[in-house]
């Protein structure tokens, strides 16, 4: 099942996709212009991976972790479908990126790869902008790469994982104004999602409504104010989302 949060005449709203239409938890059927689109779920943490696509890390000139690379990033970032991202105006390269965002289903520890699945609620979209010219290093992050105000669309739908049969053999892609900028496959993650669920739960416990943004493939292209830039998985939905 495809789920969604929306507002609709100041009040908020659970949905389901249905043959084209939102149902609404009070079963009134709307279309997807008639809401504002919410993020289909509110985390309390949010993990992100870096450079978990071979390519992606070939792309960037830098060698293949040996270990999942990951970093936090705040609530303030995360918005939801059609939404709006500012583009700063002192920045000369600001670039989208297509990542599967796994959601937890239940509190995890010490869990084995074997058994990660069990702990998966669901899978949706994620558009997780970085402004390269912040950019450190890919081995540390700073704030201002990743945690700007708005700058993780996540959406439109929360697909429940029985929906999803295999998450490690996605379709990912991204358009800027139409034209295809990024193409590739969750097959291709250096580190998989039981591996990520495992490694993370190792050490701290995760929790109900925690997102998983696995990371991206290569295809980074700079966006600019006006853009609208479209991220799909395969199975799961597209995400849209402009630059002002």
């Amino acid at each position: 099942m495809k789920r969604a949060r929306v507002a609709m005449n100041g009040t908020i709203y659970e949905a389901i996709e249905d043959n084209g239409f939102l149902q609404l938890n009070d079963h009134r059927k709307v279309t997807e212009k008639d809401v504002v689109w919410l993020p289909p779920v509110s985390p309390r943490t949010v993990f992100a991976l870096g450079l978990n696509y071979a390519d992606h890390a070939k792309e960037l000139s830098f060698h293949v972790p040996t270990e999942p690379l990951v970093f936090l990033k705040g609530p303030n970032t995360i918005v939801g479908h059609r939404s709006e991202t500012k583009r700063p105006p002192d920045v000369d390269f600001m670039h989208y990126e297509c990542e599967l965002a796994v959601v937890i289903g239940k509190m995890a520890r010490n869990v084995k790869a074997s058994e990660a699945y069990e702990y998966v609620l669901g899978y949706t979209v994620a558009n997780d902008y970085a402004v390269r010219d912040y950019l450190e290093n890919y081995y540390r992050p700073n704030l201002r790469v990743k945690n700007r105000d708005a700058f993780t669309p996540i959406g439109p739908w929360l697909v429940d994982k029985e929906d999803i049969p295999d998450p490690m053999n996605l379709v990912l892609r991204t358009y800027v104004n139409g034209a295809l900028v990024q193409e590739g496959n969750t097959k291709d993650m250096i580190f998989t999602i039981p591996m990520l669920i495992e490694y993370l739960t190792s050490f701290m416990t995760l929790n109900y409504g925690d997102i998983i943004l696995t990371g991206t493939p290569k295809g980074a292209v700079n966006v600019n104010v006006g853009d609208e830039v479209i991220t799909e998985i395969e199975g799961i939905g597209r995400l849209i989302n402009r630059i002002i």
